[in-house]
């Protein structure tokens, strides 16, 4: 089943930061099977806490969004976002691919 790494920006402190972190995507991504969904464009909070942006990873499992995400080239970028913005990030598996 796929699974998807849903990050939620709730605050920019330092765009300058986050500029550097999206820079090092492709590299962060590498060797990885993950695929951009959603990348902070247009949203619309409609209940609950607002946000500035989302981003949504798809990987092929659980255990390969779990891999990306704990991998030294993302834990090293992520330090980029960490000081340039707050963040929800949340892992959540997917539903099954239908059968054709």
């Amino acid at each position: 089943m796929p699974a998807y790494v849903i990050f939620t920006r709730t605050r920019t402190r330092d765009s300058a930061q986050l500029e550097l972190y999206a820079k090092q995507a492709p590299a962060f991504l590498a060797g990885h099977e993950g695929t951009y969904r959603a990348r902070f464009g247009r949203c619309e909070t409609r209940e609950g806490a607002a946000v500035e942006g989302v981003g949504m990873l798809e990987f092929p499992t659980f255990e390969a969004a779990q891999a990306w995400y704990d991998s030294p080239a993302y834990q090293q970028a992520s330090q980029h976002r960490y000081r340039g913005a707050d963040y929800n990030v949340v892992i959540v598996e997917g539903l099954p691919r239908e059968q054709k």
